[in-house]
């Protein structure tokens, strides 16, 4: 067995690149790097090695723009922890940008937000002046904000100055003596042995420093039990005793025998279960199952021998109808048979993973790392308040700090957006320790502090109000900066352009210019320090416009020490003495657009954070948020990781949460909760291969979304016991993958290629159980992470330019898959598709919560876009018919389902119609009643409910949940499923694509009621259909009851029997109805115009066609009647 240790790290694999390299200006990837200044208008300036030597010479118009330079024999970096502290602090503070045919450049950054900044983790803050003349650096900061000064004659120096001074004499400019590397030097050790070496028990005497390695406790007091597990020391006969390695006859030197024999030492324990339902419950709903297909087919049967001679049309739609719901109702019944429930044991996982033993008395997680993503594209209609939220609840999970690293991509380039992140990362320097002391949940300070309930509940702490009453105020104050950002960068904008042009018009005096010739000056949008901001501006130009603009990535917040960092009660609002003030990793991204590119939406703006999150931080596993989806439950990521980390875990591709929304009218009109889909069917599937993906609130596996087949089904190999601890290469897991053909697929970036094998191993579960076929050592993951530098932050804008996709796999097989509008379905039906499977992870604290539209309009264009991408599946190569077999059957037939659904909204609108039909025409779907047809009328029906009944017993929804689910079904496949299947179709054969978009809207006039968009009423095609079904079935039912009542003989039967089916439908219409009224029945004219026209034209029209005679209405027996 073996580590990781034989795997090249990320430091090794640069400094040999850049040794054997021999053009030093150029990255792996082939982006040019260079130095260069950029003046106050936005114009860079190539500078030479002279030109830097004198930078404290030039003008104050010039802000400094350095980028690190690749190792070279001539430019070797330094080994000290100074060098590398001041190389990340550089990196922190620096805005990188770039793209196609475009310098990488890092701008240094003087202030990122307008407001002070505090956190030394955060870009922009800063430590003292710099003590060298003609310098205006400031001096580094540690972790806890305190300067960084390398020598012991304390000259504060900052990191330009000291990296001048190392590579020329090497002496302090204060003291004039070499500066002691020794003294700084705590470069990461190996962990792969799962313990912390610390020196032997006769080496005291020799290493002066002893002492200082030892007293680890905060009375400074020597450490007896610490040193001797660390040492593997003993203190004699009788007392503790590290066994010897070979003590049980193991003689393999594998590098972790301490930490695995521990770990065997425990029983093991599953860190999850699979609760199957109760059979008195799920015994019942299949016998139901096949009950109902039996009486189906004989139902079906019947109808079809026994057809209406006098309405054969009307008989025939009847049937075809039914015999396509009959159809339906198998897809979407089949894959219900298994479900499953499930649970997790989080002390198991803690105890596994996070507690400190004698192989880690630090207390070192074990956890691997996760990246989250929150996209976002445009501020205006995702408030960047929102966005800011959901950063914060991130930033404050519960989940070893220095294992979390949270991106945010901002697809529209905004300088909103940017300084939103800004000040959400200035903030969390207070909101995250906070929650961290009291144990506050939920942890969006938005959400939190909106709450109607007692917030002293459960907590212990005597100060517990004083804090919440301080960072109230504080969060008030954040909230007022927030929504005043647009006006604040307005007014910096408008201040700037007329410095500008104030200069451009000086400029035009001395020249002598035409005074009164209009000026060209670019209305540009200023970031705080005062240069151009690179992405998107208010007033769109050449390469700052929404889709044309460099890419764009700064390191918000640096990545974190590895241990624990307590604070203090200076220079704090609260007292964080016993708090953990460490802030994960947060990285502002937006990647390069330009004219002529498909940038694939938001699949693309997904693959472009994996690739960067896998140069930056390269986290096993990916969690991705919408903007307004945030966490509502701090452990959910622990949750996720008791399946990963589990047996079996080596196989699961991603964990699928539920989606759960806030802001919902209570009676839920519009079925907002989709409770049916999240708690029915998904925790169906839960129990076959697993859940579909659906677009937010999942884990994935990084590996998984390379492309790559699940170990399992791996060909077995000479070497397999030996491989099963091992790293992997790529080639490994995927035979017909050439390593030299790696660009092909994943382009043409090293470090991403490199990163690969390493998210596959630490991905897998502790290798401490049989069943584990492919499993890691415990203790490799205890290493702290390389510290950023210049050169893989380079990378990471090179990964996300436009070009970078371009013929390679990206989209295709890898990452995020294009082509469909609901691209997260496809995404996991290839995962799937490859053999993959999934887990349904429901917790007793919602995981997540988020806001979904409540108007009727939204929610109508919401469905549309899925009943799109369904029909865009159903047309397309990822039809599950075209499925490999690795697609359990029944997984099929629910991604068979996800296609097919839209196609019922044809045979939904003709059956609505159907009612109406019978009252006009006085004929019904079958000429007469007989006892056969009763039977199995009833008894479908008593199915029916039977199983509505039992589903609800084994998912846990309510009836009314069930109800409304029902009604939303016909109100949106008569509506926008109907659109789909138009709009899909006219795609596929005729490429034309046709947009059904909002033309005008009637707001209300209570804006205090927080369930106003309930009443909010907008104009859309979609509302057509259903208006349409609803009046034509009115109307037929006023014109039987006027021929019943002016007829020779009434038969009231007749009129009551076909009036029942015409209610039935709208009932299920009432909640469109109720919304169609807004609040005081404001609904815009054109709908009644349209709806009403169409209605009276197809009662006319049939009238014509089949005008009533009054002999056979009087006499004929035909049409339906009770018995």
């Amino acid at each position: 067995m073996a580590s990781l240790s034989n795997q090249t790290s990320k430091k090794n694999a640069r400094s040999s690149r850049g040794s054997d390299c021999s053009q030093s200006s150029r990255n792996s990837s082939g982006q040019t790097v260079k130095f260069a200044r950029r003046t106050s208008s936005g114009r860079y300036v190539s500078l030479s090695r002279e030109d830097l030597d004198m930078s404290g010479e030039l003008s104050g118009d010039y802000m400094n723009y350095t980028v690190h330079m690749p190792p070279t024999p001539d430019n070797q970096p330094m080994d000290t922890s100074v060098a590398a502290k001041a190389e990340e602090q550089y990196v922190s503070n620096s805005l990188f940008t770039g793209g196609f045919n475009s310098v990488t450049r890092a701008h240094l950054m003087d202030k990122v937000i307008e407001s002070e900044v505090s956190h030394p983790q955060m870009a922009g803050a800063k430590g003292s002046a710099c003590s060298m003349p003609a310098c205006d650096g400031k001096v580094m900061k540690d972790e806890r904000g305190a300067d960084v000064i390398p020598c012991d004659c304390r000259f504060k120096i900052c990191r330009d100055c000291y990296m001048d001074a190392q590579k020329g004499t090497g002496l302090c400019p204060g003291c004039k003596e070499q500066y002691k590397v020794e003294d700084y030097d705590d470069d990461p050790q190996d962990f792969s042995n799962g313990a912390l070496p610390l020196p032997a028990p006769d080496s005291s005497k020799s290493d002066p420093k002893n002492m200082s390695m030892t007293k680890r406790g905060q009375t400074g007091e020597f450490d007896h039990n610490r040193w001797l597990f660390e040492t593997k020391g003993t203190y004699g006969v009788g007392n503790a005793f590290w066994p010897p390695d070979d003590m049980y006859g193991d003689d393999d030197d594998d590098g972790f025998k301490g930490a695995m024999l521990e770990s065997m030492d425990k029983p093991w324990k599953p860190l999850s279960r699979r609760i199957p339902i109760p059979a008195a419950i799920l015994s019942p709903y299949r016998l139901l199952i096949l009950l109902r297909l039996v009486v189906l087919g004989f139902f079906l049967q019947w109808r079809l021998t026994h057809p209406n001679d006098d309405a054969i049309w009307l008989w025939f739609m009847s049937v075809v109808c039914e015999v396509w719901f009959g159809f339906s109702w198998l897809l979407d019944q089949i894959p219900k048979l298994c479900p499953i429930n499930r649970s997790t044991d989080l002390q198991v996982l803690r105890d596994k993973f996070d507690m400190p033993s004698p192989s880690n008395p630090t207390g070192r997680s074990d956890l691997p790392g996760v990246d989250l993503f929150v996209s976002t594209a445009d501020p205006e209609k995702e408030p960047p308040l929102v966005t800011a939220c959901t950063i914060l609840s991130i930033l404050s999970v519960d989940y070893p700090v220095e294992k979390i690293a949270c991106y945010v991509s901002d697809d529209g380039g905004a300088l909103l957006t940017f300084e939103a992140m800004a000040e959400a990362a200035s903030f969390a320097d207070l909101w995250v320790p906070f929650c961290r002391k009291h144990d506050i949940e939920p942890r969006n300070p938005e959400t939190y502090f909106s709450m109607k309930v007692d917030p002293t509940k459960n907590k212990s702490r005597l100060d517990f109000v004083k804090d919440r009453r301080k960072v109230k105020r504080e969060f008030d104050e954040f909230k007022i900066r927030i929504n005043g950002l647009p006006d604040s960068i307005r007014r910096r904008s408008e201040a700037f352009n007329a410095r500008e042009e104030m200069k451009m018009l000086k400029h035009l005096r001395e020249n002598g210019a035409d005074p009164l010739e209009p000026m060209k000056v670019q209305k540009a949008t200023w970031m705080a320090d005062g240069t151009h901001w690179p992405g998107t501006w208010t007033v769109p130009s050449s390469e700052h416009a929404k889709g044309d603009h460099a890419g764009i990535l700064q390191v918000m917040l640096k990545p974190p020490s590895s241990d624990p960092l307590i604070g203090g009660t200076q220079e704090r609002v609260i007292d964080f003495s016993d708090v953990d003030i460490r802030l994960p990793m947060f990285v502002y991204v937006s990647r390069e657009k330009r004219p002529g590119y498909d940038h694939n939406k938001k699949a693309g703006a997904m693959n472009a954070l994996v690739r960067a999150s896998a140069i930056l931080s390269n986290g096993p596993f990916i969690l991705n948020l919408d903007c307004d989806h945030y966490i509502y439950n701090c452990k959910a990521i622990r949750e996720g990781m008791c399946f990963m980390m589990d047996r079996g875990g080596e196989n699961i591709c991603y964990i699928q949460f539920p989606q759960r929304f806030e802001g919902i009218d209570p009676s839920d009109r519009y079925a907002n909760h989709n409770t049916v889909f999240f708690d029915g069917n998904m925790r169906a599937l839960d129990g076959v291969q697993g859940p579909v993906y659906v677009g937010t609130g999942c884990l994935f596996r990084r590996f998984a979304l390379y492309g790559f087949d699940p170990p399992k089904i791996m060909p077995p190999k000479a070497s397999t016991i030996e491989s099963e601890m091992q790293a992997l290469k790529a080639d490994d897991f995927d035979p017909e993958l050439d390593v030299n053909k790696l660009p092909k697929r994943f382009g043409n970036s090293t470090l991403l290629s490199e990163s690969i094998p390493i998210a596959e191993y630490h991905g897998r579960p502790l290798a401490d159980h049989s069943a584990i076929k492919y499993g890691r050592p415990p203790g490799i993951l205890r290493a702290p992470r390389d510290p950023l530098d210049a050169t893989s932050v380079a990378e990471s804008v090179s990964v996300i330019s436009c070009w970078y996709e371009d013929k390679t796999e990206w989209g295709d097989r890898v990452g995020w898959i294009y082509g469909s509008v609901t691209e997260d379905v496809v995404t996991g039906y290839r995962m799937h598709n490859r053999g993959w499977r999934s887990v349904y992870c429901i917790t007793k604290r919602d995981a997540f919560r988020g806001s979904a539209p409540i108007n009727l309009t939204d929610r109508l264009h919401q469905v549309l876009r899925w009943a799109t991408g369904s029909v865009e599946i159903f047309f397309s190569r990822n039809n599950p018919v075209l499925g490999s077999k690795r697609l359990m059957f029944l997984q099929r037939m629910a991604y068979l389902n996800v296609g097919i659904y839209p196609f019922t909204s044809i045979f939904l609108i003709v059956y609505c119609f159907l009612p109406a039909l019978s009252l006009i025409s006085g004929n019904f779907i079958v000429k007469t009643l007989s006892v056969s047809y009763l039977i199995y009328l009833l008894t479908i029906t008593l199915c029916i409910v039977a199983l509505a009944i039992l589903e609800v017993k084994w998912s846990g929804i309510g009836l009314e949940e069930w109800w409304r689910n029902e009604q939303f079904w016909l109100i949106s496949g008569t509506s926008a499923h109907l659109a789909a299947v138009v709009q899909g179709l006219l795609k596929v054969i005729a490429g034309i694509e046709i947009s059904f978009t909002l033309t005008s809207k009637s707001a209300g006039e209570d804006v205090d009621d927080i369930y106003a968009d309930l009443y909010l009423v907008k104009w859309s095609s979609l509302m057509i259909p259903p208006i349409v079904i609803a009046m034509v079935n009115i109307i037929s039912i006023g014109i039987a009851c006027a021929r019943t009542i002016y007829s020779t003989v009434p038969q009231w039967s007749k009129f009551v029997g076909g009036a029942f089916f015409s209610f039935w439908v709208l009932a299920h219409m009432y909640p469109f109805a109720k919304g169609l009224m807004g609040r005081r029945g404001k609904t815009p004219t054109i709908v009644f115009v349209w709806s009403g026209l169409i209605a009276i034209t197809l009662s006319l029209l049939w009238i014509a066609i089949s005008p009533p005679k009054a002999s056979s209405t009087e006499a004929s027996g035909g049409g339906f009647q009770f018995p």
